[in-house]
Protein backbone atom coordinates (compact mmCIF):
# COMPACT_ATOMS: atom_id res chain seq x y z
CA UNK A 1 0.00 0.00 0.00
CA UNK A 2 1.22 3.69 -0.91
CA UNK A 3 1.42 5.42 2.83
CA UNK A 4 0.23 9.18 3.27
CA UNK A 5 3.31 11.02 4.27
CA UNK A 6 3.40 12.54 7.56
CA UNK A 7 3.72 16.00 6.73
CA UNK A 8 0.51 15.86 4.38
CA UNK A 9 -1.39 14.16 7.53
CA UNK A 10 -0.45 16.70 9.90
CA UNK A 11 -1.28 19.35 7.97
CA UNK A 12 -4.59 18.35 7.08
CA UNK A 13 -5.38 17.28 10.42
CA UNK A 14 -3.97 21.01 11.81
CA UNK A 15 -6.11 22.78 9.06
CA UNK A 16 -9.05 20.27 9.82
CA UNK A 17 -8.92 21.32 13.76
CA UNK A 18 -8.92 24.90 12.92
CA UNK A 19 -11.86 24.23 10.83
CA UNK A 20 -13.94 22.38 13.38
CA UNK A 21 -13.54 24.81 15.85
CA UNK A 22 -13.41 27.56 14.31
CA UNK A 23 -16.02 29.25 16.16
CA UNK A 24 -13.51 30.24 18.98
CA UNK A 25 -11.43 32.38 17.36
CA UNK A 26 -7.70 32.25 16.44
CA UNK A 27 -6.16 28.94 17.54
CA UNK A 28 -2.42 28.66 18.26
CA UNK A 29 -0.15 26.46 16.49
CA UNK A 30 1.01 25.45 19.90
CA UNK A 31 -2.22 23.97 20.97
CA UNK A 32 -2.03 22.23 17.66
CA UNK A 33 1.24 20.72 18.05
CA UNK A 34 0.13 19.90 21.73
CA UNK A 35 -2.83 17.61 20.77
CA UNK A 36 -0.51 16.00 17.98
CA UNK A 37 2.15 15.43 19.93
CA UNK A 38 4.61 17.63 17.48
CA UNK A 39 7.43 19.50 18.09
CA UNK A 40 6.02 23.48 17.67
CA UNK A 41 8.98 24.33 15.48
CA UNK A 42 7.60 21.72 12.84
CA UNK A 43 4.32 22.01 12.66
CA UNK A 44 4.81 26.22 12.42
CA UNK A 45 6.87 25.32 9.45
CA UNK A 46 3.93 23.68 7.62
CA UNK A 47 1.46 26.29 8.72
CA UNK A 48 3.35 28.89 7.51
CA UNK A 49 3.58 26.88 3.54
CA UNK A 50 -0.06 26.82 4.52
CA UNK A 51 -0.82 30.90 5.08
CA UNK A 52 1.83 31.17 1.67
CA UNK A 53 -0.56 28.82 0.26
CA UNK A 54 -3.46 30.70 1.11
CA UNK A 55 -5.07 27.68 2.93
CA UNK A 56 -4.72 29.51 6.10
CA UNK A 57 -4.39 33.10 7.46
CA UNK A 58 -1.85 34.08 10.59
CA UNK A 59 -3.47 36.76 12.96
CA UNK A 60 -0.89 38.18 15.76
CA UNK A 61 -0.80 39.27 19.07
CA UNK A 62 -2.51 37.85 22.53
CA UNK A 63 -4.87 35.65 21.19
CA UNK A 64 -3.53 35.32 17.76
CA UNK A 65 -3.00 31.69 16.09
CA UNK A 66 -4.49 30.68 13.02
CA UNK A 67 -8.05 31.30 11.20
CA UNK A 68 -9.17 29.57 7.49
CA UNK A 69 -8.15 32.34 4.47
CA UNK A 70 -11.39 30.82 2.79
CA UNK A 71 -14.57 29.58 4.03
CA UNK A 72 -13.93 25.62 5.15
CA UNK A 73 -16.48 24.73 1.82
CA UNK A 74 -14.14 26.07 -0.62
CA UNK A 75 -11.04 24.24 0.97
CA UNK A 76 -9.94 20.40 -0.35
CA UNK A 77 -7.79 18.25 0.92
CA UNK A 78 -6.48 18.33 -2.57
CA UNK A 79 -5.50 21.87 -1.87
CA UNK A 80 -3.97 21.20 1.47
CA UNK A 81 -1.48 18.31 -0.92
CA UNK A 82 -1.11 20.92 -3.53
CA UNK A 83 0.44 23.60 -1.29
CA UNK A 84 2.65 20.89 0.60
CA UNK A 85 4.03 19.14 -2.22
CA UNK A 86 7.88 19.62 -2.64
CA UNK A 87 9.09 21.34 -5.51
CA UNK A 88 11.78 18.82 -5.91
CA UNK A 89 9.16 16.00 -6.28
CA UNK A 90 7.52 18.33 -9.16
CA UNK A 91 9.95 17.64 -11.34
CA UNK A 92 9.86 13.86 -13.08
CA UNK A 93 13.54 14.77 -14.68
CA UNK A 94 14.97 14.82 -11.24
CA UNK A 95 15.15 10.78 -11.69
CA UNK A 96 18.32 8.65 -12.58
CA UNK A 97 16.50 5.64 -13.13
CA UNK A 98 16.58 4.14 -16.47
CA UNK A 99 14.61 4.51 -19.77
CA UNK A 100 12.22 2.00 -18.14
CA UNK A 101 11.66 3.56 -14.77
CA UNK A 102 11.33 6.65 -16.94
CA UNK A 103 9.38 6.03 -19.97
CA UNK A 104 7.23 3.28 -18.30
CA UNK A 105 7.20 3.20 -14.78
CA UNK A 106 7.03 7.34 -13.93
CA UNK A 107 3.79 7.75 -16.05
CA UNK A 108 2.14 5.35 -14.41
CA UNK A 109 2.60 6.31 -10.94
CA UNK A 110 2.13 10.33 -12.30
CA UNK A 111 -1.06 9.15 -13.90
CA UNK A 112 -2.22 7.32 -10.64
CA UNK A 113 -1.00 10.37 -8.43
CA UNK A 114 -3.16 12.90 -10.55
CA UNK A 115 -6.19 10.44 -9.86
CA UNK A 116 -6.04 10.60 -6.46
CA UNK A 117 -5.26 14.22 -6.18
CA UNK A 118 -8.54 14.72 -8.41
CA UNK A 119 -10.33 12.61 -5.75
CA UNK A 120 -9.07 14.85 -2.64
CA UNK A 121 -9.95 18.01 -4.32
CA UNK A 122 -13.66 16.83 -3.89
CA UNK A 123 -13.49 16.24 -0.33
CA UNK A 124 -13.65 19.63 1.07
CA UNK A 125 -13.20 20.71 5.07
CA UNK A 126 -16.78 21.22 5.37
CA UNK A 127 -17.77 17.33 4.58
CA UNK A 128 -14.71 16.55 6.88
CA UNK A 129 -15.79 18.69 9.79
CA UNK A 130 -19.56 16.92 9.24
CA UNK A 131 -18.04 13.63 9.45
CA UNK A 132 -16.31 14.69 12.94
CA UNK A 133 -19.42 15.70 13.79
CA UNK A 134 -21.40 12.32 12.92
CA UNK A 135 -18.67 10.72 14.75
CA UNK A 136 -19.55 12.68 18.15
CA UNK A 137 -15.67 14.19 18.05
CA UNK A 138 -16.02 16.86 20.95
CA UNK A 139 -15.02 20.46 20.26
CA UNK A 140 -12.42 22.28 21.93
CA UNK A 141 -14.94 24.48 23.02
CA UNK A 142 -16.96 21.69 24.39
CA UNK A 143 -14.24 20.25 26.04
CA UNK A 144 -13.85 23.42 28.26
CA UNK A 145 -17.25 23.59 29.18
CA UNK A 146 -16.82 19.88 30.74
CA UNK A 147 -16.37 20.74 34.60
CA UNK A 148 -16.81 18.93 37.90
CA UNK A 149 -17.96 21.04 40.97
Amino acid sequence: MITLSKKIFYAVEAVLYIAYNAAGGAISSRDIAERQGLPPRYLEQLMQRLVRGGILRGMRGPRGGYVLARERRRITIGDICQVLQDEKDDDAGGYAGTPLGNKVVLPVWESAYKQMLEHLKQVSLAELCEHATEKNIRKVAEERLDFII
